[in-house]
């Protein structure tokens, strides 16, 4: 007999096979729709409701060189409803007015007369629109200090407060916060589960192990999961971060390049959590098991990440801690692309965190990683 030439395996045509398998399982399923964008949007048009509030409590930097001698200076200093902040980076001053997260900066300077008692103490006060439902209180405030010093019998100087100096620039809304936290908190669910379970259920219902009767290679049936699964929450970022902008005016400094820069950091961020999927999978000994696994990686994520509320409301000590979580990493990245304007060289520390989590996944992932 003459031998039979062997027919070739495609194995594009395989990875082909399994991206397709895998969009087809994506959509087989109504509630990755619904936790992926439907889901997202309402917690969106939810928290985009809400304004930062009135709170009682006025930020203000106090710039350098201002005099800290005067009774007016510690008067404002004590009053418990006036927080002066020092700041050693300008750059970092200005970041916060132009998203309105102080009320203000104050600049008093001493005049050089020689009767103490009577030369005026000059105050200056700068801020942006951002600021906006804040200044009219803070400045009635400083005016009630300075007419209630006046009218004590202690010599405590005269106190000239100057017009206001407020510049103009983009109001930072409530969706500027929150979007960025709903695109976290739509890929770190949808995504943890997606996988997890995926995976779970080709290696239980043995499919894992008759594609091991076929050529295809093992790798490829990871990236094909991985192809569908990152393609489909890509959509879905898009759909958001397109439906923030067009209908709740979200920023996008740059246009499409803050898109394409977003979805970047979005990908690694997918990568990474496509890891710790996997690593569930793998380690579950039911599939009761892997929602608690999830939400013990995921809950902290979402509460201590700057998803629903700054993290400014917490301890010195827990903002460290928060520091450390990868999803805070991303949350801080988009908001910085977005509404700032910057780029992936100003999101180092952002990406070099997310990197090394990414790195440490993947080392424990190959130790894990169950094919059978």
């Amino acid at each position: 007999m003459s031998d039979q030439a062997t027919p070739s395996y495609s194995q594009w045509t395989a990875l082909l096979a399994m991206t397709r398998a895998g969009f087809k399982a994506i959509f087989a399923n109504p509630i990755a729709i619904v936790f992926s964008v439907i889901f997202p949007i309402v917690f969106v048009l939810i928290f985009s409701a809400f304004g930062s509030g009135n709170s009682p409590t006025y930020k203000i930097a106090l710039l350098s060189g201002s005099d800290t001698t005067s009774a007016f200076y510690r008067a404002i200093s004590q009053h418990p409803s006036i927080k002066l902040i020092r700041f050693t980076d300008s750059v970092q001053l200005q970041q916060e007015l132009i998203k309105g997260k102080l009320t203000g900066s104050l600049l008093l300077t001493a005049s050089l007369a020689t009767d103490s008692s009577d030369s005026p103490l000059r105050v200056q006060f700068f801020s942006t629109t951002a600021s906006g439902p804040t200044i009219r209180p803070f400045l009635d405030l400083l005016d009630y200090i300075r007419l209630r010093q006046l009218a004590s019998s202690l010599p405590t100087g005269l106190v000239s407060i100057d017009r206001p100096v407020i510049r103009s620039v983009r109001k930072y809304l409530p969706i500027d916060f929150v979007l960025p936290g709903q695109l976290g908190f739509s890929i770190l669910f949808s995504t943890l589960f997606g996988i997890a379970f995926t995976f779970y259920g080709l290696r239980e219902q043995g499919v894992l192990k008759r594609f091991f009767a076929t050529p295809i290679h093992r790798i490829n049936i990871l990236i094909g999961i991985g192809i569908s699964r990152i393609s489909f929450q890509l959509l879905s970022v898009m759909v958001l971060l397109l439906f923030g902008h067009w209908v709740l005016d979200f920023t996008l400094q740059n246009g499409w390049l803050s898109i394409v820069q977003i979805v970047s950091f979005t990908i690694l961020m997918l990568l990474l959590l496509m890891g710790v999927g996997l690593i569930f999978s793998s380690i579950a000994k039911t599939d009761a098991t892997i929602p608690l696994l999830i939400n013990l990686f995921a809950l902290p994520q979402m509460l201590l990440s700057g998803t629903f509320f700054s993290v400014e409301v917490f301890p010195l000590w827990l903002q460290r801690f928060c520091e450390i979580m990868p999803l805070k990493q991303f949350n801080d990245a988009v908001r910085k692309i977005s509404f700032e304007g910057l780029g992936w060289l100003d999101c180092g520390k952002e990406f070099g965190i997310l990197l090394l989590w990414m790195v440490l996944i993947y080392v424990l992932l190959s130790k894990l990683l169950r094919w059978e």
